[in-house]
Formats: structure tokens, C-alpha cells, sequence
């Protein structure tokens, strides 16, 4: 997130007036901005740049139970504080959050590692110990920044803010249907306080690249190039409209836990009813990324060149039925 603060001279488009949250209620709130020359970004190191990739050696600073995902906490040689995401969510994260910045919306500071060793690791954790081999090296993780010059001023929800309903937040709901993010819960949306305005953001991008919704079995519900390309992008459209597949409801084997399974059922509207106007407004900016651009960010979640190729052939089919619409 820091780079919402350094690259200001690339965000001084679109904001959106402030709905009231407490104490916050007179800062004014930004959902998205001019990228300014997308074709000239940098996808390899994201948003953060390669000046604030991460620097070991790394010491185990505490654990994060969270979410779903095994997480921890670490510190560099810097000082700086990463939080460490293992499992089938790092590499999708690291793509996912170059995409979402490259075309305007504020990302966070992500970058893959294939390997790190890091100091000082318990000699259990609460999750993901079969992912951690002897002197405490993991592999295929990804590192986000901890903030540090930024308040977390806590979570907005998709469907009652003042931005709802904008250009804005239909282009986002495309970019979750593109690359097929089902887990869009309000929660995985945080607010961050920077000088006297509020960055919204989607900080967990995690359930992307596999299938259309929460699937069984789970190892196809994300980073599955298969289940990707087999999914559909765009289930409808009207003169005037365009249904997403994305989000689409969980598989029924989730029906064991009824309350999550409705609670995920009730997201699918979020990718229903997108003004085709504003659907084609975002593809026509997604459109000025070139193949490089893409290549670069595969690269930099750490694809092989196979496939970045296959998942990048399947992007640009997407980006091409946007700017159709």
C-alpha cells in the first residue's frame, strides 16, 4: 500500500466522496485513479517496486491465524515487518494485485519468493507445518509489506458505500470476474487512513485463477490452470448489461455448512448486471497492458514460462471479449 503514498503524482483521477465511518467520516475516500501510462508499469515488481522488494536474512517475528491460509509474520534485515502467505493462494496473490494496480485500483506491497529461510521459527505452528522443512526454509511464498506510514481504518463492503454503483466499482467487479476471484467477502476489503483520505482496497486476492466458485475438490478452486480455462467468463448479456460466471456458488458438498454456503450464495450478485459501457471501459484499459506486461507478472508469482504462456493466451481472450461488449 505504501506506493498509494509515493506515486501520488500517478493517482489524482477518479475519487469518491466519503460515506460516514465514525471518527473517518470527513476524510474522502478513493477507490480508483488514473494509471496514467499503463503500457509503462512495471508488472515484475508491482506496486511496491524493486526498491521495496524484500530483504533477508528474515527472523520469524509471530505467527497470524487469520483467515484460512497458514500465515506468519517476519522481519528483514531492514526492520520492515512481511506478513508470509504459504499454500495454493501465493503465487494467483502476487499476479492478481500487479493486474488490479496496473489498471488503477490500489494493491498491495506483494512480491514471491520460490525459497526463504527464516530464524527463529517455533518448533510448531498452528497450521502449515508440513510446509516448513528443517532449519526453517519454506518454499513458494508470498511476502506483503506491512504498513507502517498507513492506518487500517477497517473494511468497507461492496454493496453499501457511496461508490457502489459507480465506474469505478463495476470495473472492479470485472477485474474479480477476470480472473476468477470468488472470495469476495467483505472482509477481505480494507480501508487505510494516508494523509487525510481513505484507500480502499481488495487485500486478499488470493482465490483467483482456478474455478468460478468455492469448488470441490478445493485444489481446483484456485491456481488451477485447468479448471481456468474450462471456466466461462461471461455467462450473459443484455443490450445494456453483462451477467459474470464470477462469483458463482459453491459446490454442493459445502451445503454440510449451511451458513457458509448461503453466506457465499448471496455473493453472486456481484457479478451480475455490469453496465456494458463500464465492462468495455475496463477492458480498454486492461487492453493498453502488451503480452511483456503480462509475462512480467506471471514471472513475478513465480509461473513457469509454460504456463504464463497458457494463462496469458487466456487473459487475452478475456480482455478481447471486454473491449467487444
Amino acid at each position: 500500500m505504501r506506493m498509494s503514498v509515493r506515486s501520488r503524482t500517478f493517482w489524482i483521477g477518479m475519487m469518491v466522496a466519503a460515506s460516514a465511518w465514525g471518527a473517518e467520516k470527513s476524510a474522502t475516500a478513493v477507490l480508483w485513479s488514473d494509471p496514467g501510462k499503463i503500457a509503462q508499469r512495471d508488472l515484475f515488481w508491482g506496486p511496491g517496486g524493486k526498491q521495496d522488494k524484500p530483504d533477508g536474512p528474515y527472523t520469524f517475528v509471530k505467527e497470524d491465524l487469520n483467515g484460512t491460509n497458514p500465515k506468519f509474520v517476519v522481519r528483514d534485515a531492514r526492520g520492515i515487518k512481511w506478513k508470509v502467505k504459504l499454500g495454493q493462494e501465493a503465487r494467483p496473490e502476487t499476479v492478481v494485485t500487479r493486474l488490479v494496480w496496473a489498471v488503477g485500483y490500489y494493491a498491495t506491497e506483494d512480491y514471491f519468493l520460490s525459497q526463504m529461510r527464516i530464524a527463529g521459527m517455533p518448533a510448531r505452528l498452528h497450521r502449515g507445518q508440513k510446509l516448513v522443512e528443517p532449519g526453517g526454509v519454506v518454499h513458494n511464498v508470498r511476502l506483503k509489506r506491512e504498513p507502517t506510514d498507513e492506518k487500517k481504518a477497517g473494511d468497507w463492503n461492496w454493496d453499501q458505500d457511496v461508490f457502489t454503483g459507480s465506474r469505478a466499482w463495476n470495473g472492479l467487479r470485472v477485474m474479480m470476474a477476470l480472473v476468477n476471484n470468488w472470495d469476495l467477502k467483505n472482509v477481505n476489503n480494507a480501508i487505510y487512513r494516508v494523509d487525510g483520505e481513505r484507500i480502499l482496497l481488495v487485500t486478499d486476492l488470493g482465490a483467483s485463477f482456478g474455478t468460478a466458485g468455492r469448488s470441490w475438490p478445493r485444489s481446483r478452486a484456485k491456481d488451477n490452470l485447468d479448471a481456468y480455462s474450462e471456466s466461462r467468463f461471461i455467462r450473459r448479456t443484455t443490450p445494456q448489461t453483462v451477467d459474470f460466471a464470477t462469483p458463482a456458488r459453491p459446490a454442493w458438498e459445502y451445503l454440510v455448512n449451511p451458513k457458509e454456503y448461503f453466506s457465499r450464495v448471496r455473493l453472486e450478485h456481484l457479478g451480475k448486471s455490469v453496465p456494458r459501457a463500464d465492462a468495455r471501459w475496463i477492458g480498454k484499459l486492461l487492453a493498453q497492458l502488451t503480452p511483456q506486461q503480462i509475462d512480467e507478472a506471471f514471472r513475478a508469482g513465480g509461473y513457469t514460462r509454460e504456463e504464463t504462456a497458457s494463462f496469458e493466451k487466456i487473459l487475452e481472450a478475456r480482455i478481447a471479449a471486454l473491449t467487444d461488449l
